[in-house]
């Protein structure tokens, strides 16, 4: 599926804030607020638009330490076997399949160091992971939460 430009311009304007009106959107996009609204429900209906959702600072629920782990698994293991164990994580944020040596990149968040070379080693301990290399974030320094301004 591909958006065209209007429907770009709602869906960035929406991932900025989804607590905007649509009368908010429309002024900014040139539409009326039911136009909004309609071409909203069509890209919900359509899987453009999966869902609307908050963004926390994880600071303050207690996750103060983030690291990136890379991880070298077996040969012959699928990715959907590492999605399936890494989902079991509460601390794993994200996870990609990647290029190059490792065979997949996690993003996880924890409470302190302790925590993060717990939840390490645990998925260090996963039967088709090989080894491990690890990173901690110093400072983050951007974070985006779309794909960019609307073409």
């Amino acid at each position: 599926m591909r958006l065209n430009g209007l429907d770009e311009r709602i869906v960035h304007a929406l991932a900025e804030d989804a607590r905007r009106s649509y009368a908010d959107i429309g002024a900014e996009v040139g539409l009326s607020a039911p136009a909004v609204k309609r071409r909203v429900d069509r890209l919900r209906g359509e899987g453009a638009i999966t869902g609307f959702t908050v963004t926390v600072d994880p600071a303050a629920i207690g996750w103060r330490t983030e690291g990136m782990i890379e991880m070298f698994c077996r040969s012959r293991t699928a990715p959907e076997d590492i999605r399936q164990a890494l989902a079991r994580y509460p601390e794993v944020v994200s996870a990609s399949t990647v290029t190059g040596d490792a065979d997949a990149v996690v993003q996880v968040l924890a409470a302190d160091m302790r925590h993060f070379e717990q939840v390490l080693e645990r998925i260090a301990g996963e039967p088709f992971v090989e080894r491990t290399k690890s990173v901690l974030v110093l400072s983050p320094l951007l974070r985006r939460h779309t794909a960019g301004p609307p073409g």
